[in-house]
């Protein structure tokens, strides 16, 4: 069949387009892309795209509306409220160039989803599995990176062209042509939450130092994707909706530990984790008749300090302990110190 004139037009004008797109580099040569310092004066989302910022936050606002209208929204206080406001200090420390609207999922599936233009639904059951805020604070980094950098408009915006670019399915399909994507019992396009290694990866490090920026250890990021393997060793099927797409296989976790070690100062503290982190993690225990995991004292903030920046807490001046140890009975308003061994000192 001989397509119109101006189909013709349009689909060879998108070839080559897309052969353009898909040469273009995501932040190579930039070394403002590497350092932290220049988190909101500079533009991670750059390449094709098609939706304008307000197009974007419409079309997310509507997707959101099918999760809400779909999955059980926590509006506990306590826990929403304190989901919003970590959410929110990291977005204050990202490239984000859109306020967020962050919300949580009552299920026990071990997830978290932006989806464009800032609508962010943290499940309840990541904030179960994960031990610290830290770690917690980690994935919900990567996901405020996808959205800084616009992945999901993005790569709409590349299948669009791909599609153009053989057959004018969008003229016919629309966004069925994507797939649906069933994420905890809500239907999403599967274009705005799937996506290629290279955005997995630029999310992965963006939300390295989003999360760096706002005062948390990164290496908790890792520690997280080790935890999750280890668990899927045990019970498969528990790395399969958070990590499904792109899993932390070794190359990928290397290349993380990589990207802290060559672009991430180390620094004398971080934070690990804080007395509302366990408070909230044990309410949402208590709604799904769990016992919480008594690892940490949970009236106690808890921070990650260097080696050589203070020998104990503030207190009384004991030492923090071992490697990966807390300081011991302080007072509970005093934080407990962690520390890391120093490399050769």
């Amino acid at each position: 069949m001989r397509l119109p004139s101006f189909l013709r037009i349009a689909t060879g004008a998108a070839a080559v387009f897309f052969v353009a797109f898909c040469c273009l580099p995501l932040g190579a040569g930039d070394n403002k892309m590497d350092d932290p310092d220049y988190i909101g004066n500079r533009k991670v989302d750059d390449g094709p795209n098609l939706y304008s910022i307000e197009k974007e936050i419409a079309l997310g606002k509507g997707l959101a509306a099918q999760v809400e209208r779909q999955a059980k929204i926590i509006d506990e206080p306590q826990v929403a409220e304190y989901v919003n406001r970590l959410g929110q200090n990291l977005v204050r420390n990202s490239d984000a160039k859109m306020p967020f609207t962050i919300k949580v999922i009552d299920t026990e599936e071990v997830n978290a989803f932006a989806l464009p233009g800032g609508f962010f639904f943290v499940n309840s059951g990541l904030i179960m599995k994960a031990d610290t805020e830290a770690e917690l604070a980690g994935v919900m980094a990567h996901e405020i990176a996808h959205v800084a950098a616009r992945h999901g408009t993005r790569q709409a915006t590349k299948g669009t062209i791909a599609q153009l670019a053989t057959i004018p399915l969008i003229f016919y399909g629309g966004w069925t042509g994507f797939g649906i994507r069933q994420l905890a019992q809500v239907a999403i396009p599967v274009t705005f939450l799937q996506f290629s290694k290279a955005y997995e990866s630029q999310a992965d490090n963006l939300g390295l130092q989003y999360m760096y920026k706002a005062g948390y250890d990164p290496n908790s990021f890792v520690d997280f994707f080790e935890k999750l393997q280890t668990l899927e060793k045990k019970k498969q099927g528990t790395m399969a909706k958070v990590f499904s797409d792109h899993p932390p296989t070794g190359s990928r976790v290397v290349a993380v530990q990589r990207e802290i070690q060559e672009h991430l100062k180390e620094r004398p503290e971080y934070v690990l984790t804080t007395s509302e982190f366990n408070d909230v993690k044990a309410k949402l225990l208590a709604m799904h008749n769990r016992r919480p995991d008594e690892k940490m004292d949970p009236n106690k903030p808890h921070l990650n300090r260097k080696p050589g920046s203070g020998t104990g807490s503030a207190s009384d001046g004991t030492s923090s302990g071992n490697s990966g140890g807390t300081s011991g009975n302080d007072d509970d308003d005093r934080p407990t110190l962690k520390r890391r061994p120093d490399d050769g000192n």
